[in-house]
């Protein structure tokens, strides 16, 4: 063999050593991630759920064995208090195989044979993250919640959706498909809308508050568990509607800052009388995390101070409000000009809320003013009780949609809504025009006790300060019309409703009992005082017929005030003469 030979042999050796090597780095690269060094194990079992510590540069492989052959369909989920985490099929993520929030999950098919499921979890934006995770098994007879998603990232997605404001909260979630047995073709979701598609499937919505007042991680985390799974969902939530398979997958409800909520979907096959749920998704409407405007600073020292002070005259017309006339009529007109005028101005400006709620409180004040002026000035007792009347009529409808009369659906057209609070708004002061009397007391009791609850709901989460915070919503937000507004009754609200009826019926039962036997409404105010006028004038013998008329009087002050700025003349010899 020659030295061409010779140097051709070499450089294929080479070559091939190279090539082995090459091969032999990229397998290492392929098998590193598995290693126990790169990945943490969490082992799962059915049904039960397991915390972990997630983060975000070491991911956690989680791991479910000894699947029965029974099951066709397992649904994991992972929930977070307020940090997003992402849980994927695969170890490196893509977007048809993962999802990334702090309430998501994955459907996994199973094939035959098949007893083992991995899943992937790592944190997204926080070095550590404390999350609960759990695995349902479903059979071939239930439902698969998300099979027909033709709206989100992942072929098959059981998550719900959610975005919200201060107004209303928004969920959306992918509709079901029939369950099948491992190894076929799933059933079609467009082929027909017959008894053998998924159309004949319904939905059942789930509502479920957390403990008033309490953001903690703890309480949600212990809480989460009893709306995941079928049987615990429908013993402690709340079901606010069934939808069919016609109907869309998207529902508003009405925001509560600062309460936390927990949204839940039971999707039913009537034919075999099965049921499954999708991942529950929660939210405390306002951001955990923020500086400024967090869950623990929505309420602001302005409605603090606004709605003190308005507690503080509301208590004092509770009980005394028809007794002193003037400031009852000027609480009324207050409460009357100070509602329109924060509705306009908050629909024709952009400023700011403190700006807001300070003018409001301005224009009140004028208003409560030119209510008494005009008693004092004209004396008609029916003009102010109808104002009095609108007052407490709106009220009364506001609480009657509080109710969940409100949630029909026939009240979502806004021509029927408004048409009927105006009927029941107006409808006080028609039942009470014979007794005005009886209509103001009651006024000042209801309204007066009330405005402490308003006060209280600055201070602690109270769902009673929703019969006014809807009404303005209704009016300010066009699109609030669709939300259902289903609020919790806890504790707190049992013990403020309390309070507001024992304040209003013993501020109506002290005035009344006072009022028994004395003229229902003071006389006119301008008569007597041109009455009293009159008589000064006429009578030479009164004292204050002597008495100059005001403008003299005022000239007469005016004029001592300048002669203490003159300068003393002087006045010639001061010391006695000699005679």
């Amino acid at each position: 063999m020659g030295l061409p030979g010779a140097l051709a042999a070499l450089l294929l050796l080479l070559g091939s050593a190279c090539g082995r090597a090459a091969e032999e780095e990229e397998e290492e690269e392929e098998a590193a991630p598995s290693s126990p060094a790169d990945f943490l194990l969490l082992e799962l079992s059915l049904g039960k759920f397991k915390t972990i510590l997630l983060n975000r540069t070491v991911p956690t492989e989680a791991v479910l064995r000894n699947i029965a052959s029974n099951v066709t369909v397992i649904i994991f989920q992972i929930h977070t208090h307020q940090k997003n985490v992402t849980i994927s099929f695969d170890k490196k993520l893509s977007m048809n195989s993962s999802g990334s929030g702090a309430d998501r999950g994955l459907v996994s098919l199973l094939q035959p044979q098949q007893s083992v499921c991995t899943w992937y979890l790592r944190a997204v934006d926080a070095d550590q993250v404390l999350s609960s995770a759990v695995s349902l098994s479903y059979t071939e007879r239930d439902p698969i919640p998300g099979g027909c998603n033709l709206e989100f990232d992942l072929e098959i997605d059981p998550s719900i959706y959610l975005e919200y404001n201060l107004a209303e909260t928004h969920i959306k979630f992918a509709p079901a498909n029939l369950g099948y047995t491992r190894g076929a073709n799933p059933p079609s979701c467009d082929s027909g809308t017959g008894r053998d598609t998924r159309w004949r499937l319904y939905y059942e919505i789930y509502q479920y508050f957390l403990p008033e007042n309490d953001l903690s991680e703890a309480a949600f985390m212990s809480h989460m568990r009893r709306m995941t799974e079928v049987q615990n969902i429908r013993a402690n939530g709340v079901r606010l509607m069934i939808l069919s398979s016609e109907d869309k997958t998207d529902l508003y409800f009405s925001s509560l800052p600062g309460q936390g909520v927990i949204y839940n979907v039971i999707v039913r096959d009537p034919l075999w009388n099965t049921s499954a749920a999708y991942v529950p998704v929660h939210t405390y409407a306002c951001n955990l995390n923020a500086v400024v405007d967090n869950c623990a600073s929505l309420r602001r020292l302005s409605t603090k101070v606004f709605f003190t002070m308005l507690a503080v005259l509301g208590l004092f017309v509770c009980f005394f409000g028809h007794r002193f006339w003037k400031t009852d009529l000027f609480f009324m007109g207050f409460i009357f000009v100070a509602f329109f005028f924060f509705i306009g101005i908050t629909q024709t400006a952009d400023l700011p809320y403190d700006v807001d709620l300070g003018c409001t409180a301005l224009a009140g004040a004028v208003g409560g003013l030119l209510l008494v002026a005009y008693w004092w000035r004209f004396g008609v007792v029916f003009l102010c009780m109808l104002v009095v009347g609108f007052v407490l009529g709106f009220l009364v409808a506001a609480t009657m949609f509080f109710t969940p009369l409100g949630d029909y659906s026939v009240f979502q057209d806004d021509a029927v809504f408004w048409v009927t609070f105006c009927c029941v708004a107006l409808m006080v002061p028609v039942i009470f025009v014979g007794c005005p009397l009886v209509l103001n007391i009651v006024a000042c009791g209801i309204l007066g006790s009330y405005t402490l609850v308003l006060a209280a709901a600055c201070y602690l989460y109270t769902s009673l300060s929703y019969i006014g915070v809807n009404l303005l919503r209704r009016v300010l937000n066009n699109d609030f019309r669709r939300a259902y507004s289903n609020v919790p009754f806890q504790p707190n609200d049992l013990i403020l409703l309390a309070v507001w009826v024992m304040l209003a019926f013993g501020g109506i039962t002290v005035q009344l009992r006072r009022e028994r036997g004395e003229a229902p409404f003071p006389p006119h105010p301008y008569r007597l005082w041109r009455r009293e006028r009159e008589r000064r004038i006429t009578n030479v013998l009164d004292p204050s017929h002597h008495v100059p008329p005001l403008k003299e009087r005022i000239l007469s002050q005016v004029s001592q005030v300048k002669d203490l700025f003159h300068r003393e003349q002087p006045a010639g010899e001061r010391t006695p003469l000699l005679l």
